[in-house]
């Protein structure tokens, strides 16, 4: 038996659930990219409005991709449980605000008409930073990419995010109806203008008067997003289903945590989002810098290390003294770059980020992190490199963190393991770095295809590094943080 409207009244008593009428509940938000992560996060936000009496904010969501969302919410009448971990603590809440998941490649039509419904207000986005289309070093959509190349050529059927944002506001501004605000939730900086910056190249290319348009009316807030996520298994939906009596093949789990900080620029109506928890902000820059360089960072560090000598979870690398003194050594590090903002401590967020890393109640393993790397590196490494290097200053926790994703890019772990590197750049990477004639080559190919100059003493550390995890193991590199 299914979780459904039938069988919430059957849940246990202690069993949060929606207390608001669904049917009355309207579809102001679209959401592109209906992951774990949205629905631990925007959708959790959207729900507490509802929940305060604002029946505005239903969610229709879309998968751009695979239908595997869709066929696990559509018999559930998308309903699914937020479960919260920490420790031993838990609570589980069911999530009554999404309405409807439509699947991109089966209905385009569809998408378009949810963008251009009368009702809708707000579009969120968690496409992950493949999903950007974009070229990173240069900051404008893939000149070789198919998809962008259709979507250029004709928004009746559209391929991408910025596809259907483009045909859902052209669909709007033809109906005579008023523009959205868009969102970005991903992990890039400056979000929000690069993904204006991709919707105005695909209608300039299929109608310069649909861009002008665009340009003047409709707003792409930047935003920052944070709460850790982990993957669900088979044994967390079992072990749910014993607790309620019926199966959810939808759920979430997650951390205590949340944040969501959104520069305050809107075209629409919003819900009162500061009640809500969310900060508002002339300025997400600072917030984001924050969190790439020490939440994102350390993770990506913490994942190829981990992963190659055998962690499978984050607590388990930052249960050693070694693995937090290598995460602490790399937040000394990358602080050095911050602004931090009015509001934020940087001391306080470090010890509550080593916490939340600790939390193996979790489970959040470190090869799901270890996914896309090429898309991650940028923003959560080597930016935070590049700036210190131009003020003269040493990166050795940061640049051990990239020599193990060069590590990782052999597909061996330190046992023997072979392992399928997931990234979309995994051909391309994986032969660089087998056609190099030696280490020194290795880090210069590897780092070339980011277009990242090396000097001569961070090429240096990168060998030395590398050397190590190719010789001691990721083990070995990390013991003498201990």
């Amino acid at each position: 038996m299914r979780l459904s409207n039938e069988t919430l009244s059957r849940l246990p008593a202690d069993i949060a659930r929606p207390a608001y009428d669904r049917s009355a509940v309207k579809r102001g938000v679209v959401h592109l990219g209906i992951g774990a992560f949205h629905r631990a996060h925007q959708a959790a936000y959207f729900e507490a409005a509802l929940a305060a009496g604002d029946l505005r904010w239903g969610i229709t969501s879309v998968s751009l991709r695979s239908a595997g969302v869709r066929d696990q919410l559509a018999p559930q009448d998308c309903l699914y449980a937020l479960v919260v971990r920490d420790g031993d603590a838990r609570s589980v809440a069911i999530v009554g605000a999404e309405q409807a998941v439509l699947v991109a490649p089966e209905d385009p039509a569809a998408v378009i008409a949810a963008l251009a419904h009368p009702e809708a207000r707000i579009v969120t986005l968690t496409i992950t930073e493949k999903g950007y289309k974009l070229d990173r070093a240069k900051g404008i959509l893939l000149a070789d990419d198919a998809d962008v190349a259709a979507d250029c050529a004709s928004l009746a059927a559209p391929r991408t995010a910025p596809g259907f944002l483009a045909a859902g506001l052209a669909a709007r501004r033809a109906a005579g109806l008023g523009p959205l605000t868009v969102i970005s939730c991903d992990n890039l900086p400056h979000n929000g203008a690069l993904l204006r910056e991709a919707v105005l190249a695909v209608a300039r290319a299929n109608d310069p008067a649909l861009a002008e348009w665009i340009a003047a009316e409709v707003a792409f807030p930047a935003s920052m997003i944070d709460r850790i996520v982990p993957a669900t298994t088979d044994a967390d939906i079992a072990a749910l289903a014993t607790d309620l009596g019926v199966e959810d093949r939808a759920m979430v789990k997650t951390e205590p945590f949340t944040q969501w900080v959104i520069e305050d620029r809107f075209v629409t109506e919003r819900p009162d989002f500061a009640a809500l928890g969310v900060q508002l902000t002339e300025a997400v820059a600072p917030w984001e810098d924050a969190k790439l360089r020490l939440l994102n960072g350390a993770h990506s560090g913490i994942a190829y290390l981990g992963a190659l000598a055998g962690d499978d979870f984050v607590h388990d690398f930052v249960a050693t003294a070694a693995g937090r003194g290598f995460v602490e050594a790399l937040w000394d590090e990358a602080q050095t770059t911050l602004n931090p903002p009015e509001g934020l401590d940087i001391a306080a967020y470090r010890t509550a980020l080593m916490g939340r890393f600790a939390n193996s109640a979790l489970q959040h393993r470190t090869r799901q992190i270890a996914m896309d790397g090429s898309q991650k590196l940028p923003q959560r490494l080597l930016a935070t490199i590049a700036e210190r290097r131009a003020g003269g200053a040493s990166v050795d926790a940061l640049a051990l963190a990239v020599a193990a994703w060069m590590r990782w890019q052999a597909g061996v772990t330190d046992a023997g393991e072979t392992f399928t590197i997931d990234d979309p750049a995994a051909e391309t990477l994986g032969a660089l770095s087998a056609g190099a004639a030696d280490t020194g080559a290795r880090v210069d190919a590897l780092l070339g295809f980011f277009g990242f100059e090396v000097d001569a003493d961070l090429r240096e550390t990168l060998v030395g590094h590398l050397t190590t995890l190719e010789t001691e193991g990721a083990r070995g590199a990390v013991s003498r943080f201990g």
